[in-house]
């Protein structure tokens, strides 16, 4: 499914807060060895439940064996610049989005490795010959299958995993996904049977214990704790963002290892931190099990995930556009496009619908809508209840799959030229017939006015007012005329994509 989530404050706010996310793979020089240990028995590990006040010691004397160092070799660093080469800290395109802001450039871990024989530099390959970082995993079965982050072994010529008793096995990359960041690999060793743990099926509540276990700094074998901090993060690094926030202290090198909770059971995957120093600051996310569990099941059984496609472009029901629409919350998502071809477009789903429920569970927002439909097994059909023209109807839409490259709507070019321009005084716009026809363009948007408040610029396409389709600037007088609210909810085209934006009116 397509999202297109526009900029508003609560995106810029996340968009802050993202730059000082750094994932947590070290890049070394050298491979840690870690001491041997006694083997033991080679099955799931199962950990009674454990009391804090006693401390933490068998709990980690129970699921250590199942935690591994994942070392990762490159042939040619300079061939992965920017992500392997420059210590792998960002996940899902940060990196790029990182540069923007030249006070981080001098960061530990912005446009540099780490370790040893790699302090500081100016972002150039420090390891011509070829270069290694290292993270975490865990094994989840007996036959050698773990997890760890796609970061971690994304573009990797070569896997290797290290025990708790420092013997190093031989890994190979069985599927990843960038989208959540979670990659499966197996272990090379025959007849060999691995200790193992499981995935929670209890969901986290805030203030649960968790005990994070990994590879920080290429050390192996650490151990901390701490509680969860809060659920349903979004840190911007992809369109599934659904975060567990612990204060477990997570540093690089830890990316891919298990947050347990108190049984001994995955309750996430450390991915990232946000970090001003590089270090940490009690502040990690981790891959919620619920949402690692049913990836890795995916990607083991297809190499691959799988994911189901609604096909439309949505955004979030603000206050803004609740009051327009005369919605008495704001929740749901406003359809801003439907994909040609989809599954959506097939069920009669159309543009300015608000989506309130699928499959019977209510939607919160955009981005709740995107996490849900993916997680619909392609083929099923669902009921999808939305509202219409202040009408709540239900259809069934039968889920599609997620296209590798998802089509997207048509987008017409065509010359912004006008053939005359009409002021709208009352939102602060003039605007003029688009010449082929669809729509107007919007020519001037005065300084301070709540259209330009809204991100409207010379150069936009006015696609509907109020519900109505305008092909002229006497229709967009028509629809101002007829509304009847205090905002009116207006389609725009941009270069960007469609998106609907609720314009105060005199009425208000």
């Amino acid at each position: 499914m397509e999202t297109k989530e526009m900029s508003s404050p609560k995106t810029k706010t996340l968009g802050a807060f993202a730059a000082g996310l750094m994932a947590a793979t070290a890049l070394v020089a050298t491979v840690s060895v870690l001491p041997s240990t006694p083997a033991v028995a080679q099955n799931q590990l199962h950990a009674a439940a454990i009391d804090p006040s006693k401390g933490f010691a068998d709990l980690v004397d129970q699921v250590m064996p199942a935690v591994v160092s994942v070392q990762v070799k490159y042939a040619n660093v300079a061939a992965t610049e920017g992500d392997q080469a420059q210590g792998k800290q960002m996940p899902g395109g940060m990196e790029d989005f990182f540069k923007q802001f030249p006070q981080f450039k001098n960061m530990p871990g912005f446009g540099q490795g780490q370790g040893q024989g790699d302090q500081g530099g100016d972002g150039e390959d420090s390891h011509p010959n070829g270069g290694m970082a290292m993270g975490s995993g865990f094994i989840i079965s007996a036959d050698g299958y773990a997890v760890t982050n796609n970061h971690v072994v994304k573009d990797a010529d070569q896997v290797s995993v290290t025990m708790k008793d420092g013997t190093e096995y031989k890994a190979e990359v069985i599927g990843t996904d960038p989208k959540t960041d979670l990659a499966l690999i197996k272990i090379d060793a025959k007849d060999k049977k691995f200790d193992y743990v499981a995935f929670t099926k209890d969901e986290p509540r805030v203030g649960d214990w968790v005990m994070a276990v990994g590879n920080p700094f290429g050390l192996g074998g650490t151990v901390t704790t701490g509680i969860v901090s809060a659920l349903g993060r979004d840190i911007g690094s992809g369109p599934y963002d659904n975060f567990m926030q612990i204060d477990a202290a997570i540093n690089r090198g830890n990316s891919g290892g298990p947050a347990f909770n108190l049984e001994g059971e995955v309750v996430g995957i450390n991915t990232a931190i946000f970090s001003p120093s590089g270090g940490s600051v009690g502040i990690g996310f981790a891959i919620p099990a619920s949402t690692a569990e049913n990836v890795i099941e995916s990607l083991k059984e297809n190499g691959k995930v799988t994911r189901g496609w609604l096909g439309v472009q949505i955004q979030p029901v603000t206050e803004d556009i609740a009051e327009s629409l005369g919605l008495k919350d704001a929740k749901g998502a406003i359809v801003a496009d439907v994909t040609e071809a989809s599954p959506a477009l097939a069920a009669g789903v159309k543009q300015g619908d608000t989506i309130l429920k699928i499959d019977g569970k209510d939607i919160s927002d955009s981005r709740d809508l995107s996490r849900r439909v993916a997680g619909i097994k392609p083929g099923d059909a669902v009921p999808l209840t939305i509202v219409r023209d202040g009408k709540t109807m239900d259809l069934e839409v039968k889920i599609g799959t997620m296209p590798d490259d998802p089509k997207m709507a048509s987008k017409d070019g065509g010359s912004k030229e006008a053939e005359k321009t009409v002021s709208l005084a009352d939102l602060g716009l003039k605007v003029a017939s688009a010449q082929d026809g669809a729509g107007v363009t919007v020519m001037e948007v005065a300084p301070g006015s709540a259209a330009a408040d809204l991100g409207l610029k010379a150069g936009d396409t006015i696609l509907e007012v109020a519900g109505t389709e305008v092909h002229a600037p006497s229709d967009v007088r028509t629809a101002l005329k007829a509304n009847d609210k205090k905002k009116v909810l207006i389609l725009v085209k941009t270069d960007e994509g469609q998106r609907f934006i609720a314009l105060p009116t005199a009425k208000g």
